[in-house]
C-alpha cells in the first residue's frame, strides 16, 4: 500500500468536502444574520438575512433619508422583484435554502 498517495487522496477529499460545505452554506447560523450592506445598495441600506428550515429570507431597510429602488440579490437563481423602498421602510424575499445564497440587496 502507497501511504503518500493513500494520504493525498485522503486530504484531497477533506478539502474538497469542506468547500462543499462551505457552498451548501450548512455551517450558516439559522438566526438572523445583519450583514451590514452587500450589493450595489448604498451604504445606508442594511441587509439582513434569516433561515427558517426550509426558507430563508433576506431584508433590505432604507435608511438613506430618500425613496430608493431595490431588489434582494441571490446567488444561483433570480433575485427578488424592484420594488420603490421609502424612507424607514424595508423590502423582504423568501426563498427555498438550498441552492440559494443571499447577497444583499442592490439598486434598480
Amino acid at each position: 500500500m502507497d501511504f503518500k498517495r493513500t494520504a493525498g487522496r485522503a486530504v484531497a477529499t477533506m478539502a474538497a468536502a469542506v468547500a462543499l460545505v462551505g457552498l451548501s452554506g450548512a455551517g450558516q447560523a439559522v438566526a438572523s444574520d445583519d450583514l451590514g450592506t452587500l450589493g450595489n445598495a448604498p451604504t445606508c441600506v442594511k441587509v439582513s438575512s434569516s433561515k427558517g428550515i426550509a426558507t430563508q429570507t433576506g431584508k433590505a431597510t432604507n435608511n438613506c433619508g430618500r425613496s430608493l429602488n431595490l431588489k434582494i440579490i441571490w446567488a444561483f437563481g433570480a433575485d427578488g422583484p424592484c420594488s420603490t423602498v421609502a424612507n424607514g421602510k424595508s423590502i423582504t424575499n423568501k426563498v427555498a435554502i438550498q441552492p440559494r445564497v443571499f447577497d444583499g440587496a442592490s439598486t434598480c
